[in-house]
């Protein structure tokens, strides 16, 4: 008796859970050769609006956690993605008919992405942070801050390195964030939402749609509840039309100098990009204590 195969349909990756589509539209991912490969949700705006706010509240949480638990957590998702290495490896072929070798590569280069970043975390105010010299009697000190909300357009062409090479900068930082997934890789997007889903990430910190980028895009722009963009994924005219959106709101919007080369060093722009330099003063002087001892 011969094995029926069973096409998979991909969900979205909301809130920490997977559901359908609200609308319950789907459509046909292809493999490098046009041959049906799964199906994948289509999301639409209202997903969209859901997606963010799960992110607002999983930023609640994740933006007070500390660094170093922050560091421990994207530590955990590069220990399941290596896991699953070889499944990955496949998918990335299957999708984009690279050999073995390449594809095995860039599973490879995504987890040491994920390690780097994962380092990042509790250094972030040390190297980014100051120690302000002023000529008055105060004490000023500048320290990185999340800065909230972050959607982002993922790359196309570069399916799990690009993708984590975008997303694991922002949460580092303490941000969450809204991910619209490249559309002809939903399912390698999806296959990290499930690891992502087994690593200690807090619901709503990652959320991850798949769908039409031109049809969703423009609502993640405009969103008030957005606070910065990255619009690495969008194309020069579709970048134009989502920054004349997101000036409506005041978000703060990244786009990469040029095609980013993925596997080269990541450096410190992505990081820099999605963090908020806070400074503080206080005053200096004679501090009264219970004892009455002054200093």
């Amino acid at each position: 008796m011969s094995h029926l195969a069973v096409s998979k349909t991909y969900k979205l990756f909301i809130g920490g859970a997977f559901p359908r589509s609200e609308s319950g539209r789907t459509y046909q991912a292809s493999d490098n050769k046009g041959n049906f490969m799964a199906n994948a949700a289509l999301a639409s705006r209202k997903d969209l609006r859901d997606a963010v706010v799960a992110a607002r509240k999983g930023y609640a949480a994740w933006s007070k956690a500390t660094a170093y638990n922050r560091g421990q957590v994207i530590y955990r998702i590069a220990e399941m993605l290596e896991g699953r290495r070889t499944e990955f490896a496949d998918l990335i072929m299957i999708s984009t008919g690279v050999s073995t070798q390449i594809a095995t590569a860039e599973v490879d280069a995504a987890i040491d992405r994920l390690v780097h970043y994962a380092g990042w975390t509790d250094k972030l105010s040390a190297v980014l942070g100051s120690a302000n010299p002023v000529s008055s009697p105060y004490f000023s000190y500048s320290a990185p801050e999340a800065t909230g909300v972050v959607g982002i357009l993922a790359p196309m062409g570069s399916p799990l390195l690009g993708l984590v090479s975008v997303l694991a900068p922002v949460i580092a930082g303490g941000n969450a964030c809204v991910v619209i997934a490249a559309e002809q890789d939903p399912c390698v997007a999806i296959a990290l939402a499930e690891v992502v889903a087994t690593s200690d990430v807090p619901a709503g910190v990652i959320n991850i749609l798949t769908g039409r980028v031109t049809e969703l895009a423009p609502h993640l722009a405009a969103h008030a509840d957005v606070n910065a963009l990255d619009l690495t994924g969008a194309d020069t005219e579709l970048r134009k039309s989502l920054e004349e959106a997101a000036a409506q709101t005041v978000k703060r919007v990244y786009i990469p100098r040029g095609m980013p080369d993925f596997a080269a060093a990541p450096g410190t722009a992505r990081l820099r990009a999605f963090l908020e330099i806070k400074t503080v003063w206080h005053p200096t002087g004679a501090l009264s204590l219970s004892g009455g001892t002054s200093y």
